[in-house]
């Protein structure tokens, strides 16, 4: 890619916010880009292209974490939270532009290129959505949240960068979920589903965003240790240092997953109107 030649390399490091809009743009070529290239099955492609295209600009803030930590005399909680927020911020704000473009798209498009489009997000909702209502359990969202999670640190660990994948693509399911969500209830209760939206948004952000923050924290976890491995030597004291540093990130990411199933297990279980919402929904798609 030539625009992540043309700015510094620290440039989205000191501008978090603009990794929405970074995240947003890449999301619109790469859904784009697949549709054009791929147009039998451009569900997974677009997934694929966007993760691509993201991926540069995270290689340069895995290397300016590595030179942080090298840094750093001694370990402590609070540099390990300061070395490590630009990166979660940056990382949320990727997962919301990626989200937002593709809430906006399912909600914006017509039911046929939606379900053409995004048929591999929207498979996704037949295999969740009722289970999720029905049983609402913590312990259920916490195992499967958890394996999520799991999948993203291994990843990472093993090539370096690979975990966006993961995220770009649970980005995608829920903002496609999300969207065609409330477009489908809006039409069965006859509102603008823009405010079905809104409304789903204020129930569901605390959620999402502890879920999103234990991906996240997992992948930068994998992602430093799996460079510091090629870095340092096997069981030197800066490899024990900053494997110590990341494990303790990814038991962050064990918290962030632990309150998210909680808030979503209690959303699930105690907000009616977000049970009618879904319901409405349903109904409107003949589920």
């Amino acid at each position: 890619m030539v625009l992540e030649h043309l700015l510094p390399e620290d440039w989205l490091e000191k501008r978090t916010r603009y990794a929405f809009l970074l995240a947003a743009g890449y999301s619109i070529i790469g859904i784009f880009a697949a549709k054009i290239l791929f147009p039998a099955d451009p569900a997974l492609v677009a997934v694929a292209f966007i993760s691509l295209l993201l991926l540069p600009e995270l290689y340069k803030l895995f290397s300016i974490e590595e030179r942080m930590e090298d840094r750093e005399k001694r370990f402590s909680m609070k540099e390990l939270w300061k070395d490590n927020k630009p990166f979660l911020k940056i990382y949320i704000f990727i997962f919301l532009g990626i989200f937002v473009v593709y809430a906006f798209s399912a909600i914006w498009l017509d039911s046929l290129s939606t379900n053409h489009l995004f048929r591999e997000q929207l498979a996704m909702r037949n295999g969740s959505g009722n289970a999720a209502i029905s049983l609402g359990l913590f312990w259920n969202l916490l195992v499967n949240n958890f394996w999520v999670m799991v999948a993203c640190f291994f990843i990472a660990l093993l090539t370096g960068d690979g975990a966006i994948f993961l995220i770009t693509w649970n980005a995608s399911v829920w903002g496609t979920i999300f969207g065609i969500t409330a477009k489908n209830a809006a039409i069965y209760a006859s509102v603008n589903p823009f405010y079905y939206f809104f409304v789903i948004m204020l129930i569901v952000t605390p959620h999402m965003l502890l879920e999103a923050m234990a991906y996240i924290t997992a992948s930068i976890s994998g992602s430093v240790i799996s460079k510091d491995v090629l870095l340092e030597k096997f069981e030197s004291r800066r490899f024990n240092e900053v494997f110590l540093y990341n494990f303790m990130l990814f038991l962050f990411g064990i918290l962030f997953l632990v309150l998210g199933a909680l808030v979503e297990a209690y959303v699930l279980n105690n907000i009616g109107l977000y049970r009618e919402i879904i319901t409405q929904s349903m109904l409107s798609a003949g589920l």
